[in-house]
């Protein structure tokens, strides 16, 4: 019995789900980031706590920086370490380039295509749930912008509208930060996205890049943005003394229901866990009448 099998309440299960990972920056060779940081380490973390949850996902969603150094390598340590489990849960993989990644060396090492500077882009079919990647990068700089052409491009894929809407994947996330560093590096011109993006099927928007989970609205679109799997910042201090942490990782569980999107934290960090709901425990719940249940359990100690 899984989760999907189980309805006690008044929504059924969702009917899409999507890992969404950002901020790998993994190296090449043994190199660790800023000399104490091991990326790989952490991502291997990350991918074990994916596996855990026992879920079968549409798809693994990574929403950029996949690299510190746009380092062939380190593409391929990339690969070598997602591939085999995207195959074991059945799932396509979803590349996003971010402000740290090469272009010509992830078209070649993820994508298999021709080394060059063109937007990596692509439109993905999961199920009838429309999954559209953009490539928010400028070569040789940090901030983020989407040029005219793939504007045009966007706007002609949502001209026809999926079945059960889309979802917008990209690095540079159309969100405000409380932190200084963050409006140097944002998303330029956003009004020229928000308005390809106005009256379209565009349900939810996953972006990366700020190392720390956020949520807002954009053009009255959610925004969820997922912390990296290498290092997150300590926004534990002001605004202006915020840096990197090597702890908080975590990545996100998008799960698609008919009427709404969710995005649940998952943090890969291991601690001590309860076991008072159990398979068992559930299966024991279903096979009570509802009301049944609500004696068994919701009813407070008198």
């Amino acid at each position: 019995m899984d989760a999907a099998s189980v309805r006690f309440g008044q929504y059924p299960p969702a009917g899409r789900t999507i890992v969404h990972l950002s901020d790998t920056h993994l190296l090449g060779g043994d190199a660790r980031l800023s000399g104490t940081i091991d990326t790989a380490a952490n991502l291997a973390r990350t991918l074990e706590t994916v596996e855990r949850t026992g879920l079968r996902p549409d798809a693994l969603v990574f929403t950029g920086d996949l690299t510190d150094l746009g380092e062939p390598e380190a593409y391929r340590a990339l690969r070598a370490a997602v591939e085999p489990v995207a195959a074991r849960l059945g799932a396509p993989i979803v590349w996003v380039a971010g402000n740290h990644d090469e272009r010509p060396a992830m078209r070649r090492e993820l994508w298999g295509a021709e080394e060059t500077e063109e937007a990596l882009t692509s439109v993905h079919d999961l199920g009838g749930l429309r999954l559209v990647a953009l490539d928010t990068s400028v070569p040789g700089w940090h901030h983020g912008e989407l040029d005219d052409r793939q504007l045009d491009w966007l706007r002609d894929v949502l001209t026809t509208p999926a079945p059960l809407g889309t979802i917008i994947a990209l690095h540079h996330p159309p969100l405000p930060s409380h932190i200084p560093l963050f409006d140097i590096l944002e998303l330029r011109d956003q009004h020229r996205l928000a308005a390809v993006l106005a009256g379209s099927d565009v349900r939810a928007i996953l972006g990366g890049h700020l190392h720390y989970s956020t949520s807002g609205t954009f053009g009255g679109i959610p925004v969820n943005v997922a912390a990296a799997t290498c290092y997150t910042m300590n926004l534990a201090r002001p605004g202006v003394e915020v840096n990197g942490m090597d702890a908080g990782q975590s990545f996100h569980l998008v799960h698609v229901y008919d009427s709404t999107i969710t995005h649940s934290v998952v943090p890969i960090d291991q601690a001590p866990t309860g076991d008072h709901f159990t398979r068992e425990w559930v299966e024991r719940m279903a096979a009570l009448t509802p009301e049944q249940r609500l004696e068994a359990f919701s009813r407070k100690p008198a």
